[in-house]
C-alpha cells in the first residue's frame, strides 16, 4: 500500500512540495519524542515509525535546514531510550552527517549531534570515541553561543559524566560544579536540568565515597523532580534508585529497601521490564538483600575446611594448654 502511494505520488505535479510537507510533519512528530521515552510512549510512536523511516531515507533533501536535527534525532531516541544501541547509532551518525554537510561545520545544530553521538557512545562503554565528539560539541557551543548558554552547560555535563564513568573524579568535579552554577543561573533553580546536574554531582561524590556531601544532593534533586516531572516519570525513578544505593553503601538497609522497590516499581510500568535501567536497578536490590544474608560456606567450601581444621586441631589445642600453663605459674 506505501508503495502504491508513493508511485502516485511520484506521478504527480504537485510531488515536490508534498514530499517537503510530508517531512516537515514527520521532523515535528520526531520532535516529540523525549530521550527516555516510557513504554506508553513507545507505543504511540509505532504507527508513524515507518514513515519517519522514509522521511530521513528516501526523501533527505526534502527536509528543511531547521527540521535536520530532529528528524533524525527522535528516531535515534526512540532506540537508544529502548536500550536498542546498535539500531539508534546509524540514526545518530546520519545525523551528523547530514547537518555537517548541509548547514557546515560551524553550526549548534553540528554540536548537538556530536553530543547525543558521544552520549551513547559513553552509555555503551566506547570512552576513546566519546571523548573527542565531546570535546569538539564543547568547543563549537562555547564559540557560537557563548560561555554563559544552556548548551555550554550540557556539553560540560556530559564530559563530566564521561569522566566520571572513567575514574577521572578529579577532572570531571570542576566541570559538574561549572555546568550546575550555569544551569542554576541561566535557567533559575527550579528546572529539570538542575536536578539533573544535582543528581550527577551526587553520583560523583558517591563513587568517590563522600556519602555526607552526597545524600543532600540527592535528596533535593529528588524532590525538585517529584515537583517538577511528578511522582511517575523515569528521572524520579533513576533519583530514588541512586538515594537507595547511597543508602545501601552505609548500610542503611531498612532506608534503602523502599526506595529501590519503589523505584523498580517505576521502572518496570514507565520503562519495561528489559530495559537497562529497570535491569541495573533490579540488580541493585538483589545485591543488597543478599549482603544482608548471613555468610554460609558451599559444600565445596565445606570440603576444603573440614581437613584443615582437622589437621590444625591439635596444635591449636597444644597451643591453648600452654598458654594456660604459662599463666597459672606466672600467677
Amino acid at each position: 500500500m506505501r508503495r502504491y502511494f508513493r508511485d502516485k505520488l511520484e506521478a504527480s505535479p504537485h510531488a515536490e512540495p508534498a514530499k517537503r510537507r510530508y517531512c516537515a510533519i514527520m521532523s515535528k512528530k520526531s520532535a516529540e519524542m523525549p530521550q527516555n521515552p516510557t513504554v506508553e510512549i513507545v507505543e504511540d510512536f509505532k504507527p508513524f515509525l515507518l514513515h519517519l523511516q522514509a522521511s530521513v531515507g528516501e526523501y533527505p533533501e526534502y527536509i528543511a535546514d531547521e527540521d535536520l536535527l530532529w528528524s533524525y534525532t527522535g528516531l535515534a531516541s526512540y532506540y537508544e531510550g529502548q536500550g536498542l544501541y546498535a539500531i539508534a547509532e546509524p540514526y545518530y551518525q546520519a545525523c551528523l552527517t547530514a547537518t555537517r554537510t548541509r548547514l557546515g561545520d560551524n553550526h549548534p545544530d553540528v554540536a548537538t549531534s556530536l553530543n547525543n553521538l558521544a552520549y551513547l557512545y559513553r552509555s555503551q562503554g566506547r570512552y576513546p570515541k566519546a571523548e573527542p565528539l565531546l570535546l569538539e560539541a564543547l568547543d563549537l557551543r562555547k564559540r557560537l553561543l557563548g560561555d554563559n548558554h544552556p548548551d555550554v552547560a550540557t556539553s560540560l555535563n556530559n564530559l563530566a559524566a564521561l569522566y566520571e564513568s572513567q575514574g577521572r573524579y578529579p577532572e570531571a568535579e570542576p566541570l559538574y560544579l561549572e555546568a550546575l552554577d550555569l544551569y542554576k543561573r541561566l535557567l533559575g533553580d527550579n528546572h529539570p536540568l538542575v536536578a539533573l546536574s544535582l543528581n550527577n554531582l551526587a553520583l560523583l561524590y558517591y563513587f568517590q565515597g563522600r556519602y555526607p556531601e552526597a545524600e543532600p544532593l540527592c535528596l533535593e534533586a529528588l524532590d525538585l523532580r517529584k515537583r517538577l516531572l511528578g511522582d511517575n516519570h523515569p528521572d524520579v525513578a533513576t533519583s530514588l534508585n541512586n538515594l537507595a544505593l547511597l543508602y545501601n553503601s552505609q548500610g542503611r538497609y531498612p532506608e534503602a529497601e523502599p526506595l529501590y522497590l519503589e523505584a523498580l516499581d517505576l521502572y518496570k510500568r514507565l520503562l519495561g521490564d528489559n530495559h537497562p535501567n529497570t535491569k541495573t536497578c533490579r540488580n541493585n536490590l538483589q545485591i543488597m538483600r543478599q549482603q544482608q544474608k548471613p555468610t554460609s560456606l558451599t559444600w565445596w567450601q565445606w570440603i576444603i575446611a573440614i581437613p584443615i581444621v582437622i589437621l590444625w586441631m591439635p596444635f591449636y589445642l597444644l597451643w591453648m594448654l600452654t598458654r594456660w600453663l604459662v599463666r597459672r605459674f606466672i600467677r
